[in-house]
């Protein structure tokens, strides 16, 4: 792997292979948690506004049929510090690939018309996660888990929010945040000449004056906190979980591991007690984040709402077995990390993606002494994390069937 950083700003990750594909992917260091509550689902609406058309291609199917001609993927997503967008094409394109990317980030139209379009869009969106407990369950649980991080507001926005954008704050919010010097370009593929020809398409845009995020300090949970909300449906799904660690810190290593023991596929302790040994659920899952300045840990569950108190106290129980942890449970978790980590990059896609979050954290290099660090987790790690972060404090959000 190269890492350059360029003259305006942009830093530039390159890792050639022998494949037939590159993947090249355009990171901007700024998501929802950077937003105003009157600004609030901006970065995922300027995700959509990017592929809607630049000064020279009109619209998003002129956009999408530059880049489906040739077989290729296309795709963006955002979060709560970063937005993406990424193309994976074959190698003799790649030119093209880069020409597009560099075309939306520098000459977006921002048509008025397309905006009011965008926003009904996003709005049947918003309307769509709502509607899926499977999805709303998080909006509710990061909502009830944290009090003060931004990371408590979904990733969407608000629909007030949403319907009051227009020309003025989308081009407004765009210029002041999405900047080369706020960029990461992550290419992965066997391609020559990568870094001249980020600076040939790249290399104009104009560095600025970064907006940066102020530090919040989370309280850490002191009482459980339980919202339920009732709903017409056929099964009541839960979130149990904590407020954890960053990624920066040691332990979030350690929630890695718990993550492998508790929850990997159905040989995972929460899968195995609660649907293989008792049939108490269909759906069974462990969700673990570590990100920029926050971390969080939740067991989830698809259920009838009589079985929702004993998994609740399963789970407990598989919390507190942490602190038994035998030697075995430990070097099974950390193989299954091993193997999905390899199997997951060894797409140049997933391999880009992974180096540019890295680096958006803090050095893309870290990706690369993830596995040596997660080697080194031991049984006293496991059991000093688990008793100290999951303990009797929780946050426990269900979505009950009425």
């Amino acid at each position: 792997m190269q890492k350059y950083r360029l003259k305006n700003g942009i830093t530039l990750i390159f890792e050639k292979n022998n494949s037939k594909s590159v993947a090249l992917e355009v990171m901007f260091k700024v998501g929802s948690n950077f937003e105003s509550k009157q600004m609030a689902g901006i970065s995922h609406f300027l995700e959509h506004m990017l592929f809607e058309g630049t000064k020279s291609r009109k619209g998003s199917r002129e956009i999408a049929n530059e880049i489906e001609k040739y077989g290729a993927e296309f795709n963006a997503y955002t979060t709560g510090d970063r937005t993406a967008f990424f193309i994976k094409i074959i190698n003799k394109r790649f030119d093209r690939a880069l020409d597009i990317l560099s075309d939306m980030a520098a000459n977006p139209v921002f048509g008025k018309k397309i905006i009011e379009k965008e926003k009904k869009v996003i709005l049947k969106e918003i309307n769509m996660v709502t509607d899926d407990p499977r999805l709303h369950q998080w909006i509710l649980f990061q909502k009830t888990l944290f009090e003060r991080h931004p990371a408590k507001n979904p990733t969407y926005g608000s629909i007030e929010a949403v319907k009051s954008f227009d020309r003025k704050h989308v081009t407004g919010y765009y210029f002041s945040h999405y900047l080369p010097n706020n960029m990461i370009i992550s290419i992965v593929g066997n391609v020559d000449g990568a870094k001249a020809k980020v600076e040939k398409y790249f290399g104009r845009l104009k560095p600025g004056k970064l907006v940066r995020r102020q530090p919040v300090e989370e309280p850490l949970q002191k009482r459980i906190k339980k919202f339920v909300e009732k709903r017409k449906t056929n099964n009541s799904y839960m979130a149990l979980g904590y407020k954890t660690a960053p990624r920066m810190h040691k332990d979030s290593y350690v929630f890695d591991v718990i993550a492998g023991i508790l929850g990997r596929g159905q040989s995972g302790w929460v899968f195995d007690e609660i649907r293989n040994k008792r049939g108490l659920a269909y759906q069974v899952g462990v969700n673990n984040e570590s990100e920029t300045d926050y971390g969080m840990f939740a067991v989830y569950c698809g259920l009838d709402k009589r079985n929702i108190e004993k998994a609740k106290k399963i789970i407990l129980q598989q919390f507190r077995r942490l602190e038994k942890l035998g030697r075995n449970d430990l070097e099974e978790a950390k193989t299954y990390i091993e193997g999905s980590n390899a199997l997951e990059t060894e797409d140049n896609f997933s391999r880009a993606d992974n180096l540019a979050v890295w680096e958006s954290i803090k050095d893309a290099k870290l990706a690369d002494s993830y596995l040596k660090k997660i080697r080194k987790v031991t049984i006293d790690d496991v059991r000093r994390v688990a008793n100290k972060y999951l303990n009797n404090k929780y946050t426990m959000v269900v979505i009950e069937q009425k």
